[in-house]
């Protein structure tokens, strides 16, 4: 029986970092993965859907040429080669996870583990050969699923998840998507993009209902605009898939509706991996889906963890890498913070892109604060001017009293790379007039949020 220092089962965003950082801190590792290394967000998440969106981008600019001067014709789209290019992308991520490892001297354990009591592991190979093996410390980083409805069951095929909508054999001609969070408007567009037919249902009142109202009301136009036909305030009631394709009963505030489709992808939020690992065994403790951990992600059990998708918190990869490089410092006696949860940005990679951190505007009413409100619209910007992207704008949210940055919500092209300022300022305390004071350069995208805060503080040059 192998023994080693740190197990951790998964290999995603979660899974193999924690194990890169652990080895690089002196561990000895491994790592159990029952797939392609890198876990649902390189293989069938996070990488391959922006691969599909970067497609969809390119093909947007092809069909709006002329508002650049140039001229093209016959433009059309490869939906298999599309695919296939997202398909190649994942594949050489999950590659590259295979040759860190190898430079980082993780052994891959190839199989489904189970933890067992005793700081043990069983690994079941595909055919069925079981492997026990053993470590002082296990970490259970096993992520999640599409979580699914009971009057919307997936077959794979009429009613889908995300994974199955990143490799469809046929692009559909009508598409319904049920829920409107990141996964849901992501394939949303895509699939638009394309040319498919597609309406979004969402329970409720607003689109990507856990960012900002201003943003949301602006998606949502958006939205409309790209011809997605949105209903709010609805839900699927049940589907029928005996026919040809679905139809699908959705209950309104008018009453109930019937939407006919070749494919439904529910997009409803996601499911965490926690059966049939050997929690029961062990008698971690559970809570709502969830394992319930500390601060430095250890169980109620000594020596066994959990990080990710798993435990309380964002259920992002970011946000899973973290988890695991916080946990094993302080394994290592490193002097380790709590992750601030707080300072976690979320990113929706549509188009326009939306990319937040801290509070929504109505969140600091709710806690009380007496605040300084800015916002600066991209259209008044001379580099999207320029670049043709003048949809979207930042907003800035300021404690009045202290100038704490409370919250910076963005929605428009590549703010999703621009968060990272509003989040390491955060992090470091900066007050509005830090940020005001801090030149930036000039034409970026970036600029908009410098003048956002000058618009809150009165002195906003360029509106």
């Amino acid at each position: 029986m192998s023994k080693y220092d740190i197990i951790i089962i998964g290999s995603g965003p979660g899974g193999y970092v924690t194990g890169i950082r652990a080895s690089q801190l002196g561990f000895k590792v491994a790592i159990v993965e029952k797939e392609s290394l890198g876990g649902i967000c390189l293989n069938w998440g996070c990488i391959p859907t922006k691969a599909l969106l970067k497609s969809a981008q390119v093909y947007d600019y092809l069909k709006h040429v002329d508002d650049y001067g140039l001229k093209a014709e016959a433009i059309d789209k490869d939906f298999n080669a599309v695919i296939k290019r997202s398909r190649g992308v994942a594949e050489g991520m999950s590659k590259g996870v295979q040759f860190l490892m190898k430079k980082n001297k993780i052994d891959i354990l190839k199989g489904f583990g189970k933890i067992k009591t005793g700081k043990k592991v069983d690994v079941t190979a595909e055919d069925g050969t079981v492997t026990e093996y053993s470590a002082s410390n296990i970490i259970i980083a096993t992520g999640a699923r599409s979580r699914e409805l009971p009057n919307l069951p997936q077959d794979g095929k009429k009613v889908i998840g995300y994974r199955q909508a990143m490799s469809l054999p046929k692009q559909p001609k009508k598409m319904i998507v049920v829920g409107s969070g990141a996964i849901g408007v992501e394939f949303a567009h895509f699939y638009n993009s394309m040319g498919t037919e597609v309406t979004i249902v969402e329970f409720m009142p607003n689109v990507v209902p856990v960012e900002d109202a201003d943003i949301s009301k602006a998606f949502a136009n958006s939205l409309k605009k790209s011809g997605i036909k949105v209903m709010t305030n609805s839900s699927v009631e049940s589907v029928d898939t005996s026919g040809s394709g679905v139809v699908a009963t959705v209950k309104t505030k008018k009453g109930e509706e019937t939407l006919e489709a070749d494919i439904v992808l529910s997009a409803v939020g996601i499911k965490s991996n926690i059966e049939n690992i050997g929690l029961e065994d062990v008698g971690i403790v559970v809570d709502r889906d969830k394992i319930l951990v500390n601060d430095f992600y250890q169980t109620n059990i000594p020596g066994y963890y959990a990080i990710g998708d798993v435990v309380p918190g964002q259920a992002l990869a970011h946000v899973a890498s973290a988890e695991g490089i916080t946990c094993v410092e302080k394994l290592a006696g490193l002097h380790t913070e709590a992750i601030d949860y707080g300072n976690v940005p979320g990113c929706t990679y549509a188009s326009p892109e939306i990319a937040s951190v801290g509070l929504t505007e109505a969140k600091a009413k709710e806690a009380g604060y007496d605040i300084k409100v800015g916002k600066f619209p991209f259209s008044a910007s001379g580099k999207a001017t320029a670049a043709g992207t003048k949809e979207g704008f930042v907003k800035v949210i300021f404690d009045a009293k202290y100038g704490e940055w409370l919250g910076c919500h963005m929605i428009g092209a590549g703010v999703t790379d621009m968060i990272a300022e509003a989040v390491l300022g955060r992090k470091l305390e900066t007050t509005g007039h830090e940020v005001l004071k801090t030149i930036h350069p000039h034409p970026t995208m970036s600029e908009a949020v410098m003048e956002a805060v000058a618009d809150a503080y009165d002195e906003v040059i360029h509106l």
